[in-house]
């Protein structure tokens, strides 16, 4: 059942309206550092073996007239990173073990832990864009209400949803073949992301 969210989401999207267009979503990311976390296997949240977690707060200028969401989602979808959707992120952890995964900020606040039970834990604001390399396990702890999250994938892989230790032979083997994806989700072809993310040897 689609939630508010996604009504509003496929309103603007028919209509333009609250959408800053891909072109001028790319003029409201910020040049940011990126902070890496690399996160080593746990037992049983794989993460990645050579890629870390990319995180750029206060990545993305929002303007007044113009929906937060959209903003994110037009920014995201401007460098090729796809299938968007509007929600909170998921209170345990779990991870993807045949793609790629962003999530940006578009409302509130949240506790997350990334990395699984011995990861890290981060508190995400709006602005905050997170970039989890195959493998990443992550769970909200605590957010409000009003958060709200915008995840989005690159257009090569497989969405799954790893939990469990019976998930973990097949993930292992998996998430080595990810490939390293064309674009930057914020900063596009020269962003960060390639730089990080070089594959394998």
């Amino acid at each position: 059942m689609p939630t508010l969210e996604d009504l509003k989401g496929y309103m603007e999207r028919a209509t333009g309206l609250k959408r800053p267009g891909k072109r001028k979503a790319v003029d409201l990311a910020r040049a940011r550092k990126p902070v890496t976390v690399r996160f080593k296997d746990d037992g049983l949240i794989p993460n990645h073996p050579r890629w870390p977690l990319i995180l750029y707060r206060n990545a993305v200028a929002f303007d007044e007239g113009l929906d937060a969401a959209a903003v994110i989602e037009d920014l995201f979808e401007a460098n090729g990173w796809g299938d968007s959707w509007r929600d909170g992120i998921y209170d345990y952890v779990h991870y993807h073990s045949r793609i790629h995964e962003v999530l940006g900020i578009a409302r509130g606040k949240g506790r997350v832990r990334f990395g699984g039970n011995k990861g890290k834990i981060f508190t995400l604001k709006a602005g905050d864009i997170a970039v989890l390399p195959a493998g990443t396990g992550h769970q909200c702890l605590s957010a409000g209400d009003e958060f709200l999250v915008i995840g989005a994938y690159p257009p090569t892989g497989t969405y799954d949803e790893c939990t469990s230790v019976e998930d973990r032979q097949r993930a292992l083997k998996a998430i080595p073949k990810v490939s390293v994806p064309r674009k930057d989700p914020v900063y596009g072809a020269g962003g960060p992301l390639s730089k990080l993310w070089k594959k394998a040897k």
